[in-house]
C-alpha cells in the first residue's frame, strides 16, 4: 500500500474529529472532555479499517491476526483510557492546579505511557508469529501515526499551565 493510503485514510480521521474538537471552546470542562471523547471515539473506529486497507494480510494472516490484534486494542484501551483520564483531570482543574496536583497528573501521565509501551511490547512475539518482519514493522508504524494524530489535535487543544497562574500553597 502507498504513503497516500495512509495519509488519506488520516486526513480523514483528523477531518472528522478535527472539527469537533476545534468547535469546543479551549477553557476546558465538560465541553472539552466530550470533544475528547468524540476524537477518541472517531479514530477508534476507524483504526481496524485503516490497518486492513494498509497492512494487505493474506487470508491466512488476516485469520489469525485480528483475533490478536482484537486482544490487544482491548488491552492498549485499558491504558489509553487511563491516559484520557490523566487529560481529563486536568483539563478540568488547570486554571487552579496546585503544584502538588501538577506533579501528580505527571506521574500518572508518565505511568500510562510506560504501561502503553509494555503492552505494545508485550504484543510483539505474537504478532510476529503471524507476520513477516515488514508487515509487524508497518503495523507499528500506522498504530503510531493514528496515535499521533490523536496527540497532535490534543496539543493544539490542551492549554499549557501558566507558572503565574497558580495558586499560592
Amino acid at each position: 500500500m502507498s504513503k497516500t493510503i495512509v495519509s488519506l485514510a488520516l486526513s480523514l480521521i483528523v477531518s472528522v474529529s478535527a472539527a469537533t474538537v476545534r468547535a469546543e471552546p479551549a477553557s476546558g470542562g465538560e465541553a472539552a472532555e466530550a470533544s475528547l471523547e468524540v476524537l477518541v471515539d472517531a479514530v477508534r473506529s476507524n483504526r481496524k479499517a485503516m490497518l486492513a486497507v494498509n497492512l494487505a494480510l493474506t487470508d491466512a494472516e488476516a485469520a489469525e491476526f485480528w483475533p490478536v490484534y482484537d486482544l490487544y486494542q482491548k488491552e492498549i484501551n485499558v491504558v489509553a483510557d487511563r491516559w484520557l483520564a490523566v487529560i481529563e483531570d486536568y483539563i478540568a482543574n488547570f486554571q487552579d492546579l496546585s503544584n502538588d496536583k501538577a506533579a501528580k497528573l505527571v506521574g500518572d501521565y508518565l505511568a500510562t505511557e510506560a504501561d502503553r509501551v509494555q503492552v505494545r511490547r508485550s504484543y510483539v512475539p505474537a504478532f510476529s508469529a503471524i507476520l513477516p518482519g515488514r508487515k509487524l514493522a508497518r503495523l507499528y508504524q500506522i498504530e503510531n501515526k493514528m496515535d499521533a494524530v490523536i496527540r497532535y489535535e490534543l496539543a493544539a487543544r490542551i492549554p499549557v499551565v501558566e507558572e503565574n497562574s497558580a495558586p499560592l500553597e
